[in-house]
C-alpha cells in the first residue's frame, strides 16, 4: 500500500511541470483524500483544473510562499508536502537577486515553519545541481533553502514533522525547455546557439523526478539530501537529438553558468552512499540532534567522490535523447 494512500498533501508551485506529472502520478496510483495545489497564478490554476477535469479530490489555493499566515492556513490538516515552488532562471536571478532570495530562501523557510505549525509528518523540497558549488544567485538561494530545510529538523526535534531534499539536474519536457526554441530555428534553417560546445549536463524524465520524490517519502526518516543516479549528455547531443544535422555556433556561457553542473561537491562526497541498488545516493546529516539512524543499507562511495556531469559513469547521446523525446519523457 501506498503511504500516500488516504492522505492529505500539499504541492507548492503545484501547477508547474513537476506538480502536474506529480499531481496526476498520486491521482492515478496512490489514492489520495485530497490534494491541494498552492500555488501564485490563477490562470494556471485555472489550466490545470481542466487538465484533471476538476477532480474532486483536488483543492486549489491562490497564494505565494512568502505569506506564511496563507501557508498556515492552506497546509491544516496535511499530512504530506511536497515544495516545489521557486524562482528558477539564472539569468533572471543575476538582474533579480532580491526577489529571488525572498521566495527561495525566505519562502523556504515560511514552508518549513508552517509545516511545523500544521503538524505535518513529512516535507520533500526539491532542489537542483545549481545548489552544489554554486556560482550564481539561483544556485546559492537553492542551497541556502536545501540547509533550512535539513537543519529544520534540528528545530522540528519535538514535533512529529521531519524534512529532506531532492536534488536532481535538468528535466526533459519541462517548461521553459529548449526544445520548442530549437526545433523552430532548426525548421527555419538557423544555426542553434549553444553557450559552449564543451558543456555537459545531467539530464532526468520527469517520471524519474516524480518516482525520486515518492520513493523519498517513503525511504526518509529526515535530514537526507537524496541524489538520483542519472546520465550525463553533452548539450551538443541533445540539439542534434531535436534538431538532428542542425548548424551550431558557440554564443559563450551567460552569466553565472557553469560548463559542467554537479550535484555532489567533493566535500559532499564524504557523507555520501549509494541505495537502492545505485539508483540514489544519500548524503546522510552531519549533526543530527532529532534522532536520526545512520542507514544500514547503504554502500560507501570512493574516496574523493564527487559527482560532476564532465565525470559520469553513465552517459547518453544524440539517439538515446532523440527516443527519450520521442516517447514523451
Amino acid at each position: 500500500m501506498s503511504i500516500l494512500e488516504g492522505s492529505s498533501i500539499l504541492v507548492t508551485g503545484g501547477t508547474g511541470s513537476f506538480g502536474k506529472a506529480f499531481i496526476r502520478e498520486v491521482l492515478d496510483n496512490h489514492n489520495p483524500k485530497r490534494v491541494i495545489i498552492y500555488s501564485r497564478d490563477e490562470l494556471k490554476q485555472w489550466e490545470v483544473r481542466q487538465l484533471f477535469n476538476d477532480d474532486p479530490r483536488l483543492r486549489w489555493f491562490i497564494g505565494d510562499v512568502r505569506d506564511l499566515d496563507r501557508l498556515r492556513r492552506a497546509m491544516h490538516g496535511t499530512d504530506y508536502v511536497v515544495h516545489a515552488a521557486a524562482l528558477k532562471q539564472v539569468d533572471t536571478g543575476e538582474y533579480n537577486p532580491h526577489e529571488f532570495v525572498k521566495t527561495n530562501v525566505l519562502g523556504s523557510q515560511n514552508v518549513i515553519e508552517a509545516c511545523i505549525d500544521a503538524g505535518v509528518k513529512k516535507v520533500v523540497a526539491l532542489s537542483t545541481d545549481k545548489a552544489s558549488s554554486p556560482i550564481n544567485l539561483y544556485g546559492a538561494t537553492k542551497l541556502t533553502a536545501d540547509k533550512l530545510f535539513i537543519l529544520g529538523n534540528h528545530y522540528a526535534a519535538q514535533y512529529p514533522t521531519r524534512f529532506a531534499v531532492v536534488r536532481y539536474g535538468n528535466v526533459t519536457g519541462s517548461r521553459g525547455s529548449i526544445i520548442p526554441k530549437f526545433r523552430a530555428l532548426h525548421e527555419a534553417g538557423e544555426s542553434l546557439p549553444i553557450t559552449d560546445l564543451r558543456c555537459t549536463r545531467f539530464l532526468i524524465t520527469l517520471p524519474e523526478a516524480v518516482q525520486m520524490v515518492l520513493d523519498t517519502f517513503s525511504l526518509m526518516q529526515g535530514g537526507e539530501l537524496v541524489v538520483p543516479h542519472i546520465p550525463s549528455h553533452l548539450v551538443t547531443d541533445l540539439a542534434q537529438a531535436i534538431a538532428p544535422g542542425a548548424k551550431m555556433h558557440d554564443i559563450g556561457l551567460r552569466p553565472g553558468e557553469k560548463l559542467h553542473e554537479e550535484m555532489i561537491s567533493p566535500e559532499e562526497g564524504r557523507r555520501a552512499i549509494m541505495i537502492m541498488d545505485g539508483k540514489y545516493y544519500v548524503l546522510e546529516p552531519e549533526l543530527a540532534t532529532w534522532g536520526y539512524v545512520p542507514r544500514t543499507d547503504g554502500k560507501p562511495v570512493p574516496d574523493g567522490f564527487h559527482c560532476a556531469s564532465d565525470k559520469n559513469d553513465i552517459w547518453i547521446g544524440a539517439d538515446d535523447i532523440r527516443t527519450m523525446l520521442e516517447a514523451g519523457i
